[in-house]
């Protein structure tokens, strides 16, 4: 089959179109002829050699796909060929074929493009394990979402309102994002660039107002999101982009709120917890996306042979919402 791989013969990596083996199903997998996949941070790190694949997993890039079951492993029950589905992969997006285990596996609501469904396992079900699972979300809380324009954000913000009715808030880093998370339901965004979202949030909802904080940036956001924090808050966080390190960090505050602080990622969790997870996404938010509560934000689409120019867009921070390829 054709496969995207990372070519690094050069000073930089590049992705090139090459031939790979076509993985076989096993016992209880798919074997899915894909026809659209999706973009994430994770990419671009495996490309640098900064993010090995779990133990196991397809050296290919892609965390997600969607497309048309080709085959069946003897112990499959769930989908028969000509299936259209979707899923979380732990890697093997960037080809034509993959094996997917029929427990992640989703089938494609009907009036949804491969594309679009392509768009949702990655951000969805890292954005619902954030806010369901890890944050804890009730009914008509407070939650601040960082990189609100981010694939993940959209999702969440998305979740947060049509799962919790809650008073979502989010940063971004343009007036154009901003606006793009109000249409999906935030009530309040802040431009990191133009002011301290710590203070504006202050002013408009009061002091310790959030319960829960969905933060990808690390280090720099550390002490505000400190701040901010309501008496028995939780601060989750899912990646440090801005960085790790936090220094004259004080407990005093965790101990005097109550707050509980959790780190997480999704890629290398066991094959059981995201069975369970997908099932649990399956069962209480699926229905959203039938009806179309829940829709995936695309940002742009580039055949798979201009891979390159799609990595260097969202290497930009250019992207609001999912970058999709397709053409396989």
């Amino acid at each position: 089959m054709k496969a995207l791989l990372v070519d690094t013969r050069s000073e930089y990596p590049v992705m090139r179109m090459d031939e790979a083996s076509r993985p076989d199903p096993g016992e209880n997998e798919l074997l899915v002829k894909i026809k659209a996949t999706a973009l994430n941070r994770a990419d671009l790190m495996q490309k640098e050699g900064k993010y090995p694949p779990p133990k196991g997993a397809s050296p290919i890039l892609g965390l997600e796909m969607a497309g048309v079951v080709e085959n069946t492993g003897r112990g499959v029950s769930l989908y028969k060929k000509g299936d259209h589905v979707f899923g979380l992969l732990s890697g093997g997006g960037y080809a034509e074929y993959c094996t997917i285990h029929e427990k992640l596996a989703m089938p494609l609501p009907d009036g949804l493009s491969f594309e679009e469904a392509a768009a949702i396992p990655e951000v969805y079900l890292t954005a619902y394990q954030a806010i369901i699972w890890l944050g804890e979300l009730k009914t008509g809380e407070t939650i601040l979402i960082h990189a609100g324009a981010s694939g993940v954000g959209t999702a969440a913000i998305q979740l947060a309102k049509a799962m919790r009715n809650a008073r979502v808030i989010t940063t971004a880093g343009s007036e154009e994002k901003c606006a793009l998370t109000a249409t999906l339901g935030a009530d309040l965004c802040m431009n990191y660039k133009e002011e301290d979202y710590a203070a504006s949030l202050e002013e408009t909802f009061g002091k310790n107002s959030v319960d829960v904080i969905i933060d990808f940036i690390g280090s720099p956001y550390w002490e505000k999101n400190i701040n901010v924090l309501a008496m028995d808050g939780r601060l989750i966080y899912l990646s440090v982009l801005g960085g790790s390190a936090v220094e004259n960090m004080s407990l005093i505050p965790i101990l005097r709120k109550r707050l509980t602080i959790k780190g997480s990622t999704l890629r290398n969790r066991s094959d059981s917890y995201k069975f369970d997870l997908t099932n649990d996404f399956r069962k209480h938010a699926f229905s959203l996306i039938e009806s179309g509560a829940l829709k995936p934000v695309i940002d742009s689409t580039f055949n798979w042979e201009q891979c390159e120019e799609a990595h260097q867009k969202m290497a930009d921070n250019l992207n609001a919402g999912k970058i999709i390829l397709t053409g396989m």
